[in-house]
Order: structure tokens, then sequence, then C-alpha cells
């Protein structure tokens, strides 16, 4: 051997240098001196070691080893193998020099390839166990683990065992054998095929759980490397997998406390968030140089998103993702569309007691995204941005859409319900949100921003240049929008004095521009200055909104509390409001309409107030008590050519002097009057000629006649001539002199006054003359003017009014209140007023009127006034009333329960939260809000029950349906799993069932209140599968010779109401179809999710039916049976069978999808469970077909929807279980189908 070694190394030699054949033959010399394989491999490496060690001749020292080590010989492939195993290890050591070990391992790579397979095998094995003890812990040997891997899998047989393995097979069982963190490593650059790559892959994110937090960036990072050669979506779903795991986990442990009986102890939170945060950078720069793993991430969220919700992390990720501008648009179209699906999908599974019991809860992704933004601030600067502009995209996208002229087209409401309101919603708490945590700028948002100045005002004054910058827009923008960013920003003008300077200047400029919403924006500007400005001495107002405490800002050194200042600043305020007394009509009103805040508010401004009303007043008053009218109406019109139009809104100007001389009064009556004596007397002054003025327009309005202000009955009130047009506005303005003033006299009577009282009843009667005149105008179909004008009462007087009139027993007061109670008419418009009242509290979420714009105080009138119209519509029943009175009109008794429908919609609508506290005042019994809600609808259905108790003769369809109206608001607030409910729906359906009154319009309330407690309680088709038999019965058979069974599940179903019952019902119909068709499309979504995940390899299983397939199929089956019913009906021609048709069409689809679905699912997985419920229904769809009756049906619906039906049908019937009876032939299904359509 050692001769062979010499020759070998001989012939290389000659080509060497110098100096280097001497080191070969002295190697030569002294292998010789050694008989033994061992001492020749000693001597060999002891070589090799000092020569790697000293960093000399190394790389050629291996050369001639290899050279004089053929490996067609044993011994020389076996002294290669020495070689390679004692450099391996000596690289690892980190005693060689950098240098020095690349280019050993390099040297070893070369030759790899030319080992034999056994040599490769034995290294492979010495790489893989190296590897499971950690002893790779340099890497430097490691570039050489994948050459030989290549190597060996290109070796055709391996010894194993006591057989034979080919190298690509003994490759695989290495690579399944790794389970470190190094192997990424290791084989990346391996050639691997599909299946052993997922293998690794799946091995390598099952170990995520065992590695420490700090592992885990570095190993991802080397996986999104390694994914290059495929799996990105394996990949990336590991990664989310593992984190929202572990956010569950944090929050499970957060629910649980510090629990000692928890058994897996989370990572601390902030670790965590750093983790993900760098997780999502490596996975941002690794989409920015793989384009393909970016749309293989956004491809794998869309296809997912039903089956694995969005997670904190991954919404992270995909907001980062959105910093690359390709992929911009796209990831904010499918969170816009991922957020408006998932608030869709709450509300029908929360409308629906059948997809309740079938489905989980939907995860809420509004918590998701604001737990995304909380998460932020452990540094995500990189989703920060994404963050911000989600916000503002929600709230474009789906905030409240500007009409005509900035008109906003969606009315405001005090809670989000549609989907796009509550994604709007979810914009501006992300924007309020990310707010708190970094330092941005919001637009003129003015709820948001009225929230940031609240929550961090410091931030805000940093950026004051922006808030101003903002006011010199104020001019240009709609007055809404004005009115709130003012609102918003008042408490910082009180803390910063550049600031309300620039807006004092603003408003100024406001005050003369051309554009008329421009100074009606200067006017709101002023007016909230001074009702926030307060001079030192003015009372506590408990309508004082937003407030800023010290220790929430820092003052500007200039703003300190001056009472000087502040008088100084008003009185010019005041000066430049009274320029708006020579504007048009709609800045006035304007002025008029927030004097009354401001004095409450600011009550040091009464003196200057109140002069500037009286000289305003007196502009229009006549002094000389002889004449009438006691006011120039003449003066408060204008006319521009043919054109005429009201210059001074004289009503609104007596409201506001009436509201601020009784408020004033009041409250030097309870001792609060100012210390000047001066400026008493001069107040009281003014007083006293208003009272005096008020007293004479009183008197003189009494006296005078329509004729005296040009109006009778044969005036002429049509907007197509300039003295229509004048006419009308006299008329309102002398409906409206007349409410100001009976709410005046009623106050100052103060129930002393039987002549107060009388003069109350005598201007409601001249204000009855002028509405009489204009109803009966606009009955003959004139064109009228304008709409009838809102009532100037304001809501606080109607609940005194109100209670006054039928609650209030007081002996001393009975005189008094008599002469008002003997007038049916003032009752009727008194309960009239407070109805248009709470419309438009419940359309507007105000009032005009004091106290109007206070929420608190209203919702305390609301309660009063509640309060009231309940007891008169208990106590005194129309029954009652009608029998005692026959006057025109409706009566006391049903416009009280007509208030009592709108007051618990509007509070449904407008205080949903506050609805216990609302029953809790009106003496409701129970301890919940469902127990007090049932009070109070215990009431009402004996109220409905004595109305159908009666005769006919007594029963009132108007009182009915009011009452079935209430009752279906008031069921809303029931708790569907409550004993109540379940009282209430038993009533409902026990109703139905008697009820034989032939009314239509109580039949579709009650058939409504049905169906809407039903689906809250169980599917509907059950009854909607009677109620069709009923409809059958009653307007019998298609064919006339068919003699239909009488049956009568439903008395209230009859011949004069089966065909209004029938829209209904088909309506209820669409509604379970919306809900079949959501489920469907749900399923085929995960299970597309599953077998794109899967590969296209379904997941075979033994487990039972899939619940919602049966529940689906028995739905189907149920509206199929009903709507079979309807078809043979002789329906009305017109909408029903219109209506009919469309459902049955749509049914058809759903059921062709359905069959499609079944079809495909038995096609791709055969071990599926068979649908045992789908066969019966395609058999009884076959029976039902063969009726001659459907040749004619079916040629109103569409013919493709019948045909790709039989088609799927038919695979349906090739792939079906062989072992159904031999009547569930799916073939001659097929054939009937063909006979009808040919």
């Amino acid at each position: 051997m050692c001769v062979l070694i010499c020759n070998e190394a001989a012939v290389d030699a000659n080509s060497l240098k110098c100096h280097v054949q001497g080191s070969i033959f002295k190697l030569y010399a002294n292998i010789c001196t050694f008989k033994c394989a061992f001492c020749v491999f000693l001597k060999l490496t002891t070589m090799l070691t000092n020569s790697a060690l000293k960093g000399k001749d190394t790389g050629i020292l291996i050369k001639a080893i290899f050279k004089g080590s053929p490996v067609s010989v044993s011994h020389g492939a076996n002294r290669r193998l020495l070689v390679y195993k004692h450099c391996i290890p000596l690289c690892e050591s980190g005693d060689l020099q950098t240098e020095v070990a690349s280019d050993i391992i390099g040297l070893l790579m070369l030759e790899t390839h030319s080992l034999p397979g056994h040599a490769l095998a034995t290294l492979a094995s010495l790489y893989v166990d190296a590897i499971k003890v950690g002893e790779m812990n340099s890497g430097r040997s490691l570039e050489l683990f994948p050459t030989i891997l290549t190597a060996l899998a290109a070796t055709e047989a391996l010894a194993y065992g006591k057989g034979e393995l080919s190298g690509d097979e003994y490759k695989k069982q290495l690579i399944n054998s790794l389970c470190s963190k190094n192997c990424i490593f290791c084989v990346r650059d391996v050639p691997l095929s599909a299946e052993e790559l997922q293998f690794l892959i799946e091995k390598i994110l099952r170990m995520f759980l065992k590695l420490e937090l700090q592992e885990i960036p570095p190993l991802i990072y080397q996986l999104l490397l390694l994914s290059a050669k495929g799996c990105k979506k394996l990949v990336l779903e590991g990664i989310i997998s593992y984190f929202k795991k572990q956010d569950q986990l944090q929050k499970e442990e957060q629910r649980n406390g510090e629990s000692e009986d928890v058994e897996v102890q989370t990572i601390p939170q902030d670790q965590l968030r750093h983790v993900e945060g760098t997780v999502i950078l490596h996975i941002v720069f690794a989409i920015r140089l793989d384009h393909e793993l970016g749309r293989e991430f956004l491809k794998n969220l869309k296809v997912n998103v039903c089956l694995d919700p969005l997670c904190p992390f991954s919404i992270a990720l995909l907001l980062s993702v959105a910093r690359i501008q390709r992929y911009e648009e796209q990831v904010f179209e499918f969170l816009k569309g991922a957020i408006t699906k998932n608030f869709k999908d709450d509300q029908i599974q929360h409308s629906s007691k059948f997809l309740q019991e079938l489905l989980p809860q939907c995860n809420s992704i509004s918590n998701m995204i604001l737990d995304t933004v909380k998460n932020s601030v452990f540094g995500w600067d990189h989703v920060t941005q994404g963050l911000v502009q989600l916000g503002f995209i929600l709230m474009d996208s789906f905030g409240p859409k500007a009409g005509a002229f900035g008109k906003v087209t969606e009315g405001t409401s005090s809670t989000a319900k549609t989907p796009n309101q509550l994604a709007c919603r979810l914009g501006g708490q992300v924007l309020l949100e990310s707010f708190k945590v970094y330092r941005l700028f919001a637009d003129i948002y003015s709820n948001l921003l009225s929230s940031i100045v609240m929550s961090a005002p410091m931030i805000l004054l940093e950026s004051s240049s922006k808030v101003t910058e903002t006011f010199d827009q104020l001019s240009y923008l709609p007055l809404s929008t004005v009115q709130g960013l003012l609102k918003a920003v008042q408490p910082l003008l009180k803390v910063s004095m550049s600031m309300k300077d620039a807006l004092i200047l603003v408003l100024r400029k406001a005050m003369f521009s051309s554009n008329l919403d421009g100074r009606k924006s200067a006017v709101a500007g002023f007016l909230l200055l001074l009702k926030n400005f307060r001079i030192l001495g003015s009372l506590a107002s408990s309508q004082a909104s937003q407030a800023i405490t010290s220790s929430q800002v820092q003052a500007d050194v200039h703003s300190r509390y001056n009472t000087a200042a502040n008088e100084a600043f008003c009185l010019e305020i005041l000066s430049s409001l009274r320029r708006c007394l020579n504007q048009q009509a709609d800045v006035r009103l304007m002025l008029y309409e927030g004097f009354h805040d401001v004095l409450r508010r600011n009550s040091q401004l009464a003196s200057s107030i109140m002069q500037t009303l009286l000289s305003q007043l007196k502009r229009y008053f006549e002094p000389e008590q002889d004449l009438l009218p006691p006011l120039k109406l003449e003066s408060c019109i204008s006319a521009h050519g043919d054109q005429v139009f009201i210059q001074e809104p004289l009503a609104h100007l007596l409201c506001c002097t009436v509201h601020c001389l009784l408020w004033n009064q009041n409250i030097q009556s309870g001792g609060n009057v100012s210390d000047d004596d001066d400026d008493e007397d001069e107040e009281g002054g003014v007083q006293r000629e208003l009272h005096a003025i008020l007293k004479s327009i009183t008197k003189r309005m009494i006296k005078s006649e329509l004729e005296d202000f040009e109006l009778d009955k044969c005036a002429e009130f049509s907007t197509s001539s300039s003295v229509g047009v004048k006419n009308s506005i006299y008329a309102v303005l002398v409906m409206g002199l007349n409410e100001v003033l009976m709410e005046y006299n009623f106050i100052t009577a103060n129930y002393n006054s039987k002549n107060h009282f009388e003069d109350v009843l005598e201007l409601f009667k001249r204000y009855h003359k002028v509405s009489e005149i204009l109803k009966e105008r606009a009955g003959k179909g004139r064109p009228m003017s304008s709409k009838t004008s809102r009532s100037l009462l304001s809501l606080g007087f109607i609940s005194t009014l109100l209670t006054a009139l039928f609650r209030d027993s007081t002996q001393s007061r009975e005189e008094s209140l008599s002469v008002l109670r003997s007038s049916g008419d003032f009752l009727r418009y008194s309960v009239s007023v407070a109805l248009q009242k709470i419309q438009q509290l419940e359309e507007t979420g105000h009032t005009d009127g004091p106290e109007g714009q206070n929420p608190d105080k209203t919702f305390r009138h609301l309660c009063d006034i509640t309060s009231v119209l309940m007891w008169r519509y208990t106590n005194v029943p129309s029954t009652v009333e009608d029998a005692g009175k026959k006057e025109k009109g409706q009566s006391v008794s049903l416009l009280c329960l007509e208030g009592l429908l709108r007051v618990f919609t509007t509070v449904l609508q407008r205080y949903p939260t506050r609805m216990s506290n609302f029953l809790s005042s009106l003496e409701a019994e129970g301890s919940d809000l469902t127990e007090q809600t049932a009070f109070y609808i215990r009431q009402f259905q004996r109220a409905l029950m004595n109305q159908l108790s009666g005769g006919e003769e007594e029963f009132n369809s108007k009182e009915a349906q009011l009452l079935v109206s209430i009752l279906s608001v008031l069921s809303r607030h029931l708790n569907p799993s409550s004993q109540q409910f379940v009282q209430m729906i038993t009533w409902t359906v026990k109703i139905c069932k008697e009820t034989n009154f032939e009314d239509i319009s109580l039949t579709k309330g009650l058939l409504s209140l049905l169906f809407n407690l039903h689906v809250l309680y169980k599917s509907p088709v059950s009854l909607l599968w009677e109620m069709c038999q009923d409809i059958h019965s009653q307007l019998g058979d298609i064919d006339q010779d068919v003699e239909v069974e009488k049956q009568s599940h439903f008395a209230i179903i009859s011949m004069k109401t089966a065909a209004s019952t029938t829209l209904l019902v088909l309506s209820q119909v669409g509604k379970v179809l919306d809900e079949v068709d959501w489920l469907i499309a749900k399923n085929k979504g995960q299970i597309s999710s599953d077998r794109t995940i899967s590969g296209n390899t379904p997941k075979t299983s033994n487990t039972p039916q899939d619940p919602i397939e049966k529940a689906v199929t028995i739905q189907l089956g149920t509206l199929l049976t009903a709507l079979h019913e309807l078809v043979q009906t002789a329906l009305p021609t017109g909408p029903c069978t219109d209506t009919l048709m469309r459902e049955l069409s749509r049914t058809y689809s759903i059921l062709t999808t359905l069959t499609k679905y079944v079809s495909l699912l038995l096609i791709y997985d055969s071990n599926v469970i068979y649908n045992r419920h789908f066969s019966l229904l395609c058999y009884g769809l076959g029976n039902l077909y063969s009726s001659e009756l459907y040749t004619k049906t079916v040629l109103h619906i569409k013919l493709k929807s019948l045909k790709t039906l039989i088609f799927y049908f038919a695979v349906y019937s090739a792939v079906c279980d062989p072992t159904w009876p031999a009547t569930c032939t799916f073939g001659e299904i097929g054939k009937i189908f063909l006979n009808i359509l040919t």
C-alpha cells in the first residue's frame, strides 16, 4: 500500500514546486515506516492537522492524498473517506483560520461526486447525527452537506440493512430524520421533490413550539428562503398559524389571570410583539424579492377568509405588505370586503335562530383590527401607515355620502346598524386609537376630532398650526361640517390664545362673505364662543359640554382666566352679531335659535341679549294699543321682482324673546341676581317692558280677525303667484305667533289665573282657524307654498302641558285647567304637537327650542311625555271616548297610542342603551330589560285582546294595527332565550290561529310579528308550509274540478286576506332562501379551501353527514313542498303569481347549486357519507314534476336553470349509492324534466 502511495505521489510530485516535492517524499518516507492501516490513518491525520493549523500547503497535501488514493480500489476510497471524516470536524472545531477552512471545504466539495455510494451514505449519516446532537455550531462545514446529499441522490443502489435502497430513497430517509433548526441551511441547496420539501417544512413548522422565542425569526428567514423551491402557501400558513395560536394563548391567560392552574405559560407579551414585528419585516422583505410569494399570500387569504378568519398578526402583515405599491390596492380592497362581509355574516347569523344553531359565532374582525392597533405600539412602525390609511378608507368608502349642495343623503343615528355604518364607525375607532398611539393629525371628521381633543389634547396643541389652517376653509364648508368642527375644537380655544385669535379673524371675514353658508358659519362660530367664554358670575349649567382639566393640558400663559377680558370679548362678539339682524332670514333664524343657549351658559350676558331682542322686536311692534294687528307683518316680507320671500322670522324672534325672558325671570326669582344694582335696574326695566309688549300683543292678537292679516277663507295660497306666497308666509307667521303666545301665557299664569288660560284657548282658536284653512286648501289639491311648518312650542313645555291636561289632579288647579280640558280640539292639538316633536327627534336626534340639543334633558322630557300618554291611553280607552263624543278628527286615545309607538321607536333608535332606564321611569316592574319589556307587552296584549274580543262594531282597525306595531317594537328587546320570549311567540301563534277578523292590515301586522319572532325561535319553514295549505284551502285549486281539503291552521287567513298573506309568505320564503344560499356558499368556500390546502386531495373521513348539508336539504325540501301548494292554488293574477314565479325560479337555481355541490363532492371524495335527505329530495322532486300541472308552470321559469339542474341530477345519479331502492331512479327524473321542456 505504501509503495502504491509513493508511486502515485511521485508522479504528482513531478509537477509540484521544489519545496513541495520535499514534503511529498517526506510523506512517502514516513508512511513507509508504518505497517498497518491504522498507523497510516494516524500519520495522515496528524500531518493534515499540523498543516491546517499552520495554514501552509493544506490544499496541496489533500490533493496529493487524493491523487494517491484512487476511488477505483477499495483502500483508496476508504482513505479518502478517512480524510473527509477528519477534515469535517477539524473545520467545525474553530481552530482553523476562516480562509483555510473554506479552502479545505472547497477541495472536498470538488471531490465529493467521485466518492462511492457507501462513502457518501456514511458521510451523510455522520452529518445527520452531528446536526441532531448540535455539534455543527460554527456551520463552516455545512456547505459540504448539500453537495453530499446531491451526490448521494444520484447513486443507483446502496446497501440498507439486509436489502438495498436507491440513493434518492436513502436521501429521503436522512432528510426525514432531520429535526434541527440548522437543517434548513443544510438542505437549501439540495434538490428536493415536492413531497420531501413539504415533509421537511411541516416538520420544521412543528418545531416552532419547542424553540426559544429568539430563535424563531432567523428560522423563519431561512424558511422564506427555502420557500423559493415551493410550498410557499404552507410556509405562510404555518407562520401565521403559529402567531395566531400565541395570540390566543395570551388572551386566554389574560382572561384566566395569573393562575397556577394554567398548564401552558405563554411568552411575555412585549417579547412576542417584538418578535412578530421582526417576522413581519422578514416576510415583507421576502415578498419584495419574490413577488410570487406575495401573490400566493394574498391568494391564500382570499381563499381561506371563510374557513380561517383573519387574526391581528395577519392583519398587521397585510397592512405592511400594503406599503409595496403593487399590492396596495389589492390589500385594501380585500380588507374592505372582509370587513363588510364579517359584519353582514354576523347580522345574518344573529337574525336567525336556524343559523345560530348550525354555525358558531362569527369572530369579530373589528376587535382584531383594534387589537392590531394596540399591538403596533411595540415598534410596529411599518404597520402604522397602513392602519391610518385603512381608517380613512373605511370612513370615505362607507360614511354618509353627500348629495346635491353638500347635503348628506343618509340620516344620522346614534348607533351604527348597517354593515356600512359599522365599517365607517370602525374606521373612526382605528384612527382614534392610532392617534392615541402615534402623533398624527386627522382630517375634518368632527366626531373623531372631538374624541381626539378629549383623549389627547396636548398632542393636538402641538399641531395647532394644522388646526388654524383648517379654520381658513370654514367659509367653503357645509354648515353642518363647520358646526361639528367648531364644537370639537372648542376646548382647545380656552387654552390657546393664538388658536382663538385665528378663529375670530376667520369668523369676522366670514360675516361679510357673499356666500350665505359662510355667514351662517360665522354666526355658529360666534355663538359657540359666547357659550364657552363665560363671564365671572355666570351660573353653572348642566349643559356645559366638553371640558379639559388642568391635568390634561398646560394652558397658555396668556390665556389665564380674566373676567374683564372675557366680558369685553363677549360684548365685542355681541356687537358683531347685531349686524346679523339686518341680513337674510336664515342668518337671523340661526341667531335667534342660539341666543337662549348662550344665555343659559353665560348668564351675565342677559342684559345685553335682552336689550338686543327688545330693540329688534320694537321694529315690528305697533305701540298704539288700538291698532290691529299689533305687529307689522308687511315689514317681515321682502320682494325681488316677482319673487316674495320672508325677511324676518318674526315668530322665531318672539319665541326667542319669550324663552330668554322666562328663563331670566326664573333665575332672578330663585335668588340668583347680579350684585350690580345699576345693571339689575336696567335689566329689570327691559323685562318689564317686554312683559308689557307681550301682554299687549296677546290681547290684540285675540281681538284680531283673519281679515286683519289679509287672511280669510277666500285667500289664495298657491305658489303660482306672489300673492299666494305672501299669504302663505303670513299664515305661517300668524300660527307661530299664536303658539309662542300660548306658551307664554300658560307659563306666566302659573295655574292661578283662569283668564290667562282663557287667553290661551282663544289664541289656540285663532291658530286653529288658520290651520284649518291651510288644510282645506291642501285638500282641494292646490299647490301649497310649503309643508306644514313645525310647531314653535318647546319640548319641555309640551311635557308640562300634557301632564297638566291629563294627570294633574290638584284641586286648586282644577278650575283653570278645566278651561283647556273642555276643548277636544286643543287636547288633540297638544298630543299632535308631541307626536311632531317625537318624530323630529327620531329623524334628526334633536328638537327645536330650548334644551332641544341636550340629549339628557330631551330624554327626560321624552320619559315624562311617554308616562302621560301611557296613562291617558290605559285609563281612557278609545271606545269610551268615542262613545261619549263624536268630534271631527282622531280620538285623543288613538293619538296617544300613535305617540307611544313613535316614542318606543325613537328610544330604540336614538337611546338603545338607555331602554332599561326609560322603562324604569315609566314604573315598569322587573329587574332587567326583558322583564320590564314583558311588563308593558302584557298591557298592550290585553288592549289588543279587548279589541279582538269585542264585536265588529266595537273593533277599531287603526287601533289594532298600532297595538300590533307597538308589540313588534317592544318584542325586539326580549331575550330570545328567555321565558318571556317563548310566552310572546306562543301568544302570537294563538292569536293568529284563533283570530278571524277579515282585516287585511291587521293580518299583515300580526303575521309580520309572527315571522319576526319565529325566525329568532326556530326555522319558519314548517309554519310557511301550513300557511300555504291554508291559502290553497281558501282560494281553491287551479283545476276547478279538484276539490281541496278544507284546512285551517290559522283562522286569520281567510278568503279576503289570503292574497295579501301570500305575498307575506313569499317574502318570508325569500328570506329563508337567502339563508340557504348563504349557507351553501359558506360550505362551498370551506370545501374549496380544504381542497386547495390539501392540493386537490380531499380529506377522507367516515364522519356522519355534514349537519349543514342536512339542514339545507330539509329546508329546501319543505320550501318546495310549500311552494307546490301555492303552484296548485288559484292565485289572483298580478303580484301574487309574479312573486311566486320569481321565488320558484330562485329556488331551482339554489337547488341547482346544491345538486352541483353534492355531486362534485361525491366525485372528488368517494369516502364521503351519502346524503340520504338529498336523495329523498330528488326523488320527491321527480314525483312533483311528473304532474301535468308543471308543463305550463315551467314555461315561466328560466329554461337554462332547469337544464343545469337536470345535468347535475344526472351526475348525482351516476355516482349515487347503488343500494338505493329501484324507485329512486334519477334517469327517470331526467326524462321527466326533458319531457316537460320539450
